[in-house]
Formats: structure tokens, sequence, C-alpha cells
């Protein structure tokens, strides 16, 4: 199958990711120079995760991004449509509870969480508009939500250095270290055609959230963006 249509099926998505699941998070540090548990943080924080707090993490992978909330108390379920990811989880994180989930068709009652969180993950879904309004239905009125993907650098020259990055130096790599480097060359496709941060925020108001905002990360190498369910 082509990369180009490899984000229309979400069956062969999820293939690919059950098989680079053993190797997944190992390969991302790598890959993104270490910045990843940088950008976990700002997850975080951004959420503000307190004891009781119900918290959906969608496309949690095998978990990395769902034990923060796990720690500060909050009981977080972590949503993924790659069964791969979730054996791999398991056997790392048994405290934790995993829940396959397709993300345009979320297996919970509606209003059920405080707030979701999905990192990486907005970009696997064949429809992402669809996958923005099935999180607001399952998030209460005044719950969050915080999106974090990767975006576009404000800095001309630091865009020019990063698509260079992306569609020759990360293949390159992810031939040495990734599992599976056809994967990585979907990431680097995928990302190069990513909307940039308005047009993402536009996406998030017209899919019922409110009060949107968002700040780059890593100079817009990442964006965190952020929205609240209206009343």
């Amino acid at each position: 199958m082509a990369r180009a249509d490899l984000a229309k099926d979400p069956t062969a998505v999820a293939a690919m990711f059950d098989e680079v699941a053993p190797r997944y998070d190992i390969t991302n540090d790598v890959l993104a120079l270490w910045q990843t548990r940088r950008w976990r943080n700002a997850v975080v924080s951004a959420v503000r995760p307190l004891a009781g707090m119900r918290v959906l993490d969608l496309a949690a992978g095998t978990g990395t991004s769902s034990l923060p909330f796990a720690k500060a108390g909050a009981a977080v379920v972590a949503a993924d449509f790659s069964l791969g990811m979730l054996r791999q989880g398991r056997r790392r994180h048994p405290d934790l509870a995993f829940v396959a989930g397709d993300g345009l068709a979320l297996p919970f009652a509606d209003g059920v969480f405080d707030a979701a969180t999905i990192s990486f993950g907005l970009r696997n879904l064949v429809d992402r508009h669809r996958g923005l309004e099935e999180l607001r239905r399952v998030v209460r009125p005044g719950g969050r939500l915080v999106v974090c993907e990767f975006s576009h650098p404000t800095n001309s020259l630091l865009r020019s250095i990063y698509m260079e990055y992306l569609m020759r130096a990360l293949p390159a790599v992810a031939e040495r270290v990734a599992s599976n480097p056809e994967a990585y060359r979907y990431l680097a496709e995928s990302i190069r055609a990513w909307p940039d941060q308005q047009t993402l925020a536009d996406d998030l108001v017209s899919a019922g959230w409110g009060q949107v905002e968002w700040r780059n990360l890593t100079g817009g190498i990442v964006a965190l963006h952020r929205g609240v369910n209206p009343a």
C-alpha cells in the first residue's frame, strides 16, 4: 500500500503500530532528540490532573503518556486502536487501565471524563473533525481537551532545517533504530501534510470546543492546543 493511502485505512495504520510497538518508545525518544519527556510534561501541566479526576488518554500507545496522570492520583484510561501497543502497555504497566478504542467511535458514555488528551495521535484518525467531536462527547461540560501534535515551526530557518530532517534524516535514523522504518517514512509525510496551528485551532472550534488556544513547544515543532467543552 502506498504511504499516501495509508492514512485512509485505519486497519493498515493499526497493523503498522502493532509492528513497531516493541521498540516504539525508545525509537520516538531517539527520533525526537529526547524532547518527548518535555512535551509530555507540558501536556500534564495543561490538563492539571487532580486526585480522583477522570482522564482519557487517547492514542496512549504503551501507556507512557498515561503514567503521569496516574501518579497524580487521577483515574486515567489509556485508550488506543493498536492491540499490539496495548499488549506492550499491559506488560509494562499492569496497574494502568488499558482499553481498545476507535477514536471515531469511543466505547464510553457521554460526559464520563473530566479531561481528555491525545498526543501525536490525531494525525492517525481518518476524520479528525469527527474525532474531535467524539472527544467532546465523552468529556463532561466544562471539561478540558489537550491536543499535543507536531506542527509548523514559526522561524523560517528552523522550519527549513526541520523539514530537511523530516524528509532526509528521520528516515535514515529510523533505518538504524526502528523495527519498521517504513512506518517512520509515513510519520514524516503525515507531519509535513499536517495543518498549521491556526487551522487546527479552527478545527477545534468547528467541532464545538470553546476557549480554544494554543502554545508552541520547541519553536513550533510541536504545538499544544487546549479547549473547554461548553456548558
